[in-house]
């Protein structure tokens, strides 16, 4: 290999979802769809949230943080993908590649953060019913916001410091639709023995451990459920977690299997199926999720809709 074919990139080729060309007018129309719905169905829940002093708790205003997170987090990828459909490329900048990574990062991360804060939020709601409006005040939920937002900040900085060090061969092509860092680590050039380290322990200390934050809060809510004496108290309580929990499992099953599982060639396919779940499915089906389960939504957003009619 040539020095010069390495460091030096200008540019990277991101194979995206297929390379059928009979397939891009539907991938592009299903994408683009899957987006607007997207930007919509979260934009919604920000401002009836907004909106609506009725909605001026704390389990709202997490919900209203983790849409208006989905939006930026879904943009930071599809946009880029509909973009190289339409014009018939796949050549990213590595500037674009290296900014588009850590946006990715940031509020994949924040994702996180938020699902862990509001299993907590429902696990002093149900267990700690007397105390929720002082652990649960609205200048700590606010610092917990804040908080999460310093925490993925830092943390995708130092894995876009540590990508910046590889070095990468000329015309490298990215099996994927987006600058994915477990894939651009595993192609680098260099040697990438300490950023795959480092990858995996931020992965299992910050999934792992907020996955277990959250199984821990719980079973501790399954507990105090079963304490409860009448089937409406239990069904009541149950309704206001349920949602939550659905978009956890789907959003945690899939992304721990694309950093946790090695990046083989012939595990490609299933690494891109599992990205597209978490990072579009996800963010699409939240709304949805969320509104169906919570009749407060529903009225704000009846109530919104009559105020402007």
């Amino acid at each position: 290999m040539e020095p010069e074919n390495l460091t030096r990139v200008s540019e990277f080729v991101l194979l995206g979802l297929s390379e059928e060309p009979d397939l891009q007018p539907l991938l592009f129309g299903l994408f683009l769809s899957m987006y607007l719905i997207t930007v919509l169905g979260n934009l919604l829940i920000v401002l009836a949230v907004s909106s609506d002093s009725h909605l001026h708790t704390p389990m709202y205003f997490f919900l209203s943080n983790l849409s208006f997170v989905d939006i930026c987090f879904t943009s930071t990828t599809i946009p880029t993908m509909l973009v190289n459909i339409q014009t018939q490329s796949e050549v990213i900048t590595y500037g674009d590649c290296i900014t588009q990574m850590y946006f990715f990062l940031l509020f994949g991360l924040m994702d996180v953060f938020l699902l862990t804060v509001m299993a907590y939020d429902r696990f002093v709601a149900i267990c700690h019913p007397l105390y929720y409006t002082v652990i649960m005040h609205p200048r700590h939920c606010g610092w917990l916001v804040l908080v999460s937002w310093i925490m993925s900040v830092l943390i995708s900085l130092l894995q876009r410091l540590m990508v910046l060090r590889l070095s990468f061969c000329a015309d490298l092509q990215i099996p994927h639709f987006f600058c994915e860092l477990n894939q651009m680590i595993q192609l680098a050039y260099s040697d990438n023995f300490v950023n795959t380290l480092v990858l995996y322990i931020v992965t299992v200390l910050l999934g792992g451990g907020s996955l277990s934050g959250i199984l821990y809060s719980y079973s501790k809510i399954v507990s105090c459920i079963r304490e409860i004496s009448s089937a409406q108290g239990k069904y009541k309580a149950f309704s206001t977690c349920a949602s939550h929990l659905s978009v956890v499992s789907l959003f945690y099953c899939t992304i721990l299997g694309v950093y946790l599982l090695p990046p083989a060639t012939d595990n490609a396919r299933s690494s891109i199926t599992a990205s597209v779940l978490y990072t579009v499915v996800t963010p699409m089906l939240n709304p949805f999720i969320y509104s169906l389960r919570h009749k407060d939504i529903n009225g704000a957003l009846k109530r919104s809709f009559r105020m402007t009619a």
